[in-house]
């Protein structure tokens, strides 16, 4: 199956880019939650966060802040909204960060999704627990 986004930096798909070099590329989501919204994705196809080389997400990052810079200053945005999905809610399996431009009464309101809460503080421990193991494992 054909990646759109591989497709785009091939130059196959036409595409809004604000930004390409070699390991890059930036380019407007052909349906924004704002005008102006970036996404920011690898050329080198990596399909979640967890399949990027480690040595790729800070030269990936230091992208990402730039181009949120920019969307700030040329679009007189008082913020961004940074984000990215893995695999759930993920349109398009091919790495991405989304740059947002915000505004004050925007519309767009915290996460997209419910919010929960711990039953307590045992519980808050021992979840936090599980993610201590995993990292050591």
């Amino acid at each position: 199956m054909s990646c759109v986004f591989c497709e785009i930096i091939a130059g196959r798909l036409p595409a809004a880019i604000v930004f390409e070099d070699e390991d890059f590329i930036a380019f407007l989501d052909k349906s924004p939650v704002f005008v102006g919204h970036v996404l920011v994705t690898p050329k080198v196809h990596h399909e979640t966060l967890t399949d990027v080389p480690v040595d790729a997400l800070g030269p990936l990052f230091t992208r990402v802040q730039s181009i949120a810079r920019a969307v700030e200053a040329g679009l007189d945005a008082q913020g961004t909204f940074v984000a990215m999905n893995n695999r759930i809610s993920q349109s398009v399996p091919h790495l991405h960060v989304h740059v947002v431009p915000r505004r004050k009464k925007d519309g767009l309101r915290g996460f997209f999704w419910p919010r929960t809460k711990y039953s307590g503080d045992d519980q808050m421990q021992e979840v936090a627990a599980k993610i201590r193991d995993a990292l050591s494992a």
